[in-house]
């Protein structure tokens, strides 16, 4: 028989949060969503402009619609500091580069999970839209992009590719 180890229930892990550079620290489940709220765990206090060290200021939300768990759409409610330079009054926001691209209302995550969906299980956009919990035009702008991201704009899509004699 075997003698499985196992770990403490870790809700970052799980929800594969770590690859995004975030940390769970909350949650709240109804039964037709999930929300988990979310810190960034890399601190970004240092001013891009003049490289003085910025003070905390306060924080903002960020929703991102990520991979679901549990067959309901599951949002990161992301709370993101914000940080003043003192010298030239300057200020920004921790980078959630790792999480999502700028402007994005999807995790990186949410979506690979897309992606896979339509590529692998052959999902159609409003399938993964539904199970993102966006609207089909948020989902199709976001695959389209990525897949263009991944596929068109790649320079060596075509390496190894060449004419058998």
């Amino acid at each position: 028989m075997l003698h499985p180890t196992f770990a403490t229930p870790d809700l970052t892990t799980f929800c594969r949060l770590d690859e995004l550079g975030l940390v769970a620290v909350g949650q709240l489940i109804e039964p037709d969503r999930a929300t988990i709220e979310c810190r960034v765990v890399e601190d970004d206090p240092w001013c891009r402009k003049c490289g003085v060290e910025g003070v905390p200021r306060d924080t903002v939300t960020r929703r991102l619609a990520h991979e679901p768990f549990g067959h309901r759409p599951t949002t990161l409610l992301v709370r993101v500091r914000r940080y003043r330079c003192g010298h030239c009054r300057r200020t920004w926001r921790q980078d959630m580069t790792r999480a999502a691209a700028p402007r994005a209302k999807i995790s990186r995550g949410g979506l690979e999970w897309a992606l896979r969906g339509i590529v692998i299980d052959h999902l159609t956009v409003t399938r993964v839209a539904a199970g993102l919990g966006v609207s089909w035009s948020a989902a199709n702008a976001a695959v389209l992009a990525e897949g263009k991201r991944r596929l068109i704009d790649d320079p060596a899509r075509f390496d190894g590719v060449g004419l058998t004699p």
